[in-house]
């Protein structure tokens, strides 16, 4: 009861569309552009609605003619407009126009701002649902030389284009709204983006915050509040740290996935890792130069005793980052589901490198039971593309035996779906592993880095070894506080 009142409360305590463009129209500071295309300009029309949209808006367009966008942002080289390069070369034109036309000596108070989007909506035929890029270029200081930057992309989940539309114009609201008024606190800016907006009608699957005034945000940890808040179900981010799209790293690649906790990244990792892509990239399927390796990571591995611990999360994303990985985090706890997510970007080949473990689980059918058509449907998404799991052997720590997929035990009722995988060649073992180190598990190397035993660093790759030193990883230090994003 006292949950469901805090939410009554929070609800009545969000400020309406109207009201938050009112409050920036009286604001006789904030002054700016709109710049909308694809979807008309809906969401300056909330700030014309509101009225005194004359002291905030120094301009609103849209170029709909390719011809006049090309005109006015230059060509982009593969040809397309909604696209993240599009949007920033149209924050970056609006932003310029700003300081020309704008004199600072006549309105040395004035906080410029420019806010575009860049979308297409679904299509007559209903197949395509839409997509788009959303930014805003700010200042919060007036004398500010550096502009901060928020930068999301956005699928439509509606099935017509007005719904699209006036979902586009809510965010672009909210987006504004909060580039100025919660700045201060990202996490909480990332809820309020859905201020008089269903889950289910909007997904927001990348965001990046830059600029002097985000300084403080770890980009890869507000990826991570994407996942959390229900806003999509994987996110993706470069060594450097730096969000990308999933889609537009996944469309048409060759993928190879490792899925693991990396708590921390073990020599076992890496040998799977570099054996598996090894074998991968000898497929006479794969292009090496079109080929992705992911290192994804799920939800439910990131919990530390029930709860997603941010600290730990970041610890494993610094080495991953630092053996200069592509990381993927994701929802999707049974394979299927995260091959079936791939299969939507590409129909190339797809890996999977896993331990023996791994695909034991898979072959249980207690994870299935909710599906109609139990294990049979699981597989039959699971292996239905052109899907090959690289198998890495383990030491069975009771027995002392090699288990491969020659002896690995599952389910009486398995055992000849598994055979029929096994000779179709869907399921292959990995064969020049490195025997010396089957006997390391992350959870040994954890306990010895928290309990400051000798020994584990010999357990590692080296360069990790040397970030846990000298960041004091996986280590419970004063010090090592997250900034406060909330």
């Amino acid at each position: 009861m006292a949950s469901v009142l805090k939410m009554e409360m929070e609800f009545n305590d969000v400020p309406s569309i109207k009201a938050k463009t009112l409050r920036i129209n009286l604001n006789p500071d904030i002054y700016g552009t709109f710049a909308e295309i694809g979807a008309g300009q809906e969401t300056a029309r909330h700030f014309f609605r509101a009225g005194g949209a004359s002291g905030t808006i120094a301009k609103a367009m849209s170029a709909y003619d390719k011809d006049f966008s090309d005109a006015i942002y230059g060509l982009e080289e593969d040809g397309r407009y909604v696209t993240q390069s599009r949007l920033t070369k149209m924050l970056s034109h609006e932003m310029n126009l700003m300081e020309e036309r704008i004199s600072k000596e006549k309105h040395p108070n004035k906080l410029f701002f420019a806010y575009a989007n860049t979308v297409t909506t679904i299509d007559f035929a209903k197949q395509y649902k839409g997509h788009g890029w959303v930014g805003i270029k700010f200042q919060l200081t007036p004398n500010q030389k550096q502009y901060n930057e928020i930068i999301l992309h956005i699928r439509f989940k509606q099935n017509e284009a007005r719904l699209q539309q006036e979902t586009l114009g809510v965010l672009g609201v909210n987006l504004i709204y909060g580039a100025f008024y919660a700045h201060h606190k990202p996490k909480s800016l990332l809820k309020y983006l859905y201020d008089h907006l269903d889950k289910d009608l909007l997904e927001i699957d990348m965001i990046n915050f830059s600029g002097p005034d985000f300084k403080h945000v770890d980009n890869r940890l507000m990826s991570l509040q994407l996942i959390k808040n229900d806003m999509t179900d994987a996110v993706m981010f470069d060594p450097s740290g730096v969000n990308l799209l999933p889609a537009a790293v996944l469309y048409k690649k060759n993928i190879m996935a490792i899925r693991g906790s990396f708590r921390p990244v073990t020599l076992v990792n890496e040998d799977m890792y570099q054996k598996s892509l090894n074998m991968f990239l000898n497929e006479s399927t794969v292009d090496p130069n079109n080929t992705i390796v992911l290192f994804e990571i799920t939800l439910s591995n990131l919990k530390v005793s029930g709860e997603i611990d941010e600290r730990d999360f970041l610890d494993r994303a610094e080495l991953l980052c630092a053996l200069g990985h592509t990381v993927l985090i994701s929802k999707f706890q049974e394979y299927y589901k995260l091959v079936e997510y791939f299969n939507e970007y590409t129909k190339a080949r797809i890996g999977l490198s896993m331990g023996v473990n791994n695909l034991v689980a898979i072959f249980d059918e207690k994870y299935y039971r909710h599906l109609s058509g139990g294990i049979l449907e699981a597989f039959g998404k699971l292996f239905f593309k052109d899907l090959k799991v690289y198998l890495y052997p383990m030491i069975d720590e009771e027995t002392g035996d090699l288990i491969t997929s020659n002896n690995m035990q599952v389910h009486p009722r398995m055992r000849e779906l598994f055979k029929f995988f096994k000779y179709n060649g869907k399921v292959v073992d990995i064969v020049d592993y490195d025997p010396e180190i089957l006997n390391i598990f992350s959870r040994d190397v954890l306990q010895k880095i928290k309990n400051n035993e000798s020994g584990w660093e010999n357990m590692l790759p080296e360069i990790v070894a040397e970030q846990i030193n000298k960041k004091q990883l996986f280590r419970d230090l004063e010090g090592r506080e997250i900034p406060e994003l909330s």
